[in-house]
């Protein structure tokens, strides 16, 4: 909550009315991004429903979030229009920063690392839970114990404290590679956000890639730069297929960690969302953002 408090206390200072989304739900679904976006988007609902909150009937609505937040505030965005147009039409825009966007490959850049390694199981266990996926037959007895071990766990208990944990060590020696079980192939593909919808609303999108500081190498082939858990070049993929959708976006890369980035991103952000309050047209980057990551599904397993 104190993180939170950090990103949304200036726009209290200025009088603004902050709705804060219990993404995760009551069974605590962690990373599960469309749960996070459509909860996001029913709070927003509520909110305007109730008269105790004294929000103007049509209000202009920005989205925020950093790290968990930005699932919530992307996969809100992309979800909008057809899960909530009527929120949709009031988003003046939505800004996100450490942006999670193809699990399968963050799963293979914290693996082994050393502060982030812990969070590969945490939101399996999140992504089992919120599809009613089953990945106990693939786990091996280590595996299992972690399982029950981090099923009600907060991400801080797990950052730091499972350095150099990999998918090898926590799975069944037939299925080292986590492609090969469908329900892991199931989750990922769904958890995708570059295989939604791009969001209708001018997006700012940051992310940094100084990684190493948080135990997590520099880079890694196939992937590339990070800030320790996300991954640069696939939140430029999001970015660019946003553009091409005809969306406007600003993308902001920083050469920070996940931790140390939303010292720089948080007043970009602040400016870029008054500056959306204030009415001028979105500035947009589309033009000048590089090549990222490949964002297609994992194959299905025969």
């Amino acid at each position: 909550m104190h993180a939170e408090l950090g990103l949304v206390a200036p726009f209290l200072l200025e009088g603004y009315s902050v709705v804060v989304a219990d993404t995760q739900g009551r069974t605590a679904d962690f990373a599960a991004g469309p749960e996070y976006g459509r909860t996001t988007l029913d709070s927003l609902r509520a909110a305007l429903r109730s008269p105790a909150a004294g929000i103007a009937p049509r209000p202009d609505i920005a989205l925020l979030g950093y790290s968990g937040g930005a699932i919530a505030t992307g996969w809100a965005a992309a979800l909008a229009p057809s899960y909530a147009p009527g929120i949709n039409r009031l988003v003046v825009g939505a800004a996100e920063g450490g942006v999670l966007v193809a699990p399968d490959n963050n799963l293979g850049y914290v693996s082994g690392s050393q502060v982030w390694a812990g969070v590969l199981a945490m939101a399996l266990i999140g992504a089992g839970r919120a599809f009613e996926l089953d990945l106990d037959p693939y786990l091996n007895a280590y595996g299992k114990r972690l399982f029950a071990r981090l099923d009600q766990a907060s991400i801080t208990t797990v950052l730091g404290a499972y350095p150099g944990l990999t998918w090898q060590k926590i799975a069944k020696p037939r299925y080292r590679d986590p492609e090969s079980v469908g329900v892991y192939a199931e989750a990922v593909n769904k958890l995708n956000l570059g295989q939604r919808p791009s969001p209708t609303v001018p997006m700012f999108i940051g992310q940094g890639t100084g990684g190493e500081v948080e135990g997590t190498p520099g880079t890694k082939p196939g992937i590339g730069a990070g800030d320790g858990v996300m991954i640069a070049g696939d939140v430029r993929s999001l970015a660019r297929r946003y553009c091409r959708a005809g969306t406007r976006v600003r993308y902001q890369q920083y050469p920070l960690s996940h931790f140390t980035t939303v010292s720089l991103w948080l007043p970009d952000a602040i400016a870029w969302v008054e500056q959306r309050f204030a009415g001028p047209a979105a500035p947009s980057s589309c033009g000048s953002i590089a090549q990222g990551n490949s964002l297609a599904p994992v194959p299905m397993p025969r």
